[in-house]
């Protein structure tokens, strides 16, 4: 895509590190993905080469610290990108959750093709509880209209036509809850142990947003308990290293990843909900357009 802007761009596999700053001097910017947790000594280390632009191809900036960034005379951008990449995923866990998928198909695996006990759940007798409006929440909420659904919504500003209501409303009447909100110091888990106990019993999470929204630690025995009727989750607190890694020859540190794996109502996927052609080639345009931007003095 660089050459229809007319871009040369270095690229390299390893992610941005004290190590290999070398590679960007000359450059005043430098794009760079949502896995790469960029560290305060880094970001002096692109400073001192004459980096004074970070676009990183996400919609959030919690693994870049922004104030440390502009202290050293570097500026982070965000980009957008299709909401519907999230959001389609996004309906497809609640579908699996509230269906059981994960069980019927081991079942079908091992050749067990009778119909199980628990009987699945329809959407449009159930109330689904979006946590954050933005881009996605919105497409996530237009989506379930569709399926005739209740709706809450929980957000600082009200974006949508939703029902808003206080959070732990949302809580106590959602059979499913949603989360779409982007992680700061604020929401670090926000469903920590309290809020998990003010769900309903046998209410489904879903979480496409960022792992550490959620307390894993709380949300284990809540599943384990039966006080959870199921989870579905695209991201987990602790996936770094984990998530986008081969591992099946070796032994996975993060013990809470494989206690969820165990159960037959958690779903677990490698933070894959935006990884579709069209929102890629959005990331990458806009990632590249930022750039120019600042170039330009646009910015």
């Amino acid at each position: 895509m660089a050459p229809r802007f007319g871009v040369v761009p270095t690229i390299t596999k390893a992610a941005v590190c004290e190590a290999n700053v070398g590679l960007a001097a000359g450059n005043r910017c430098i794009s760079i993905g949502h896995k790469t947790h960029v560290t305060r000594a880094t970001l002096m280390a692109l400073s001192r080469v004459g980096v004074e632009y970070l676009s990183t191809r996400s919609v959030g900036c919690d693994h870049i610290d922004v104030s440390y960034a502009k202290s050293v005379g570097i500026s982070v951008g965000k980009v957008a990108y299709s909401p519907d990449s999230v959001a389609d995923y996004t309906l497809m866990l609640m579908l699996m959750a509230v269906r059981h998928a994960k069980a019927t198909l081991r079942r079908a695996d091992a050749h067990d093709y009778r119909l199980s006990e628990i009987r699945g759940k329809e959407l449009r007798d159930l109330t689904v509880g979006v946590v954050g409006t933005g881009r996605i929440g919105t497409a996530v909420i237009d989506r379930l209209r569709g399926f005739g659904c209740r709706v809450l919504a929980y957000d600082n500003r009200h974006k949508t036509s939703a029902d808003y209501v206080p959070l732990d409303e949302l809580l106590q009447h959602s059979d499913i809850v949603t989360l779409h909100t982007p992680l700061t110091a604020e929401t670090r888990h926000l469903l920590d142990r309290r809020r998990i106990e003010q769900m309903k019993h046998g209410a489904f999470i879903v979480n496409t947003g960022r792992g550490p929204l959620i307390d894993t630690e709380a949300l284990l025995p809540a599943l384990e308990s039966g006080k959870l009727g199921g989870a579905a989750l695209d991201v987990l607190d602790g996936e770094e290293g984990i998530f986008y890694t081969d591992c099946r020859n070796k032994p996975i540190e993060n013990r809470s990843l494989l206690r969820l794996q165990e159960l037959p109502n958690v779903f677990i996927s490698p933070h894959t909900a935006y990884y579709t052609d069209h929102a890629l080639r959005d990331t990458i345009r806009n990632s590249i357009v930022n750039c120019l931007h600042f170039e330009s003095g646009n910015t």
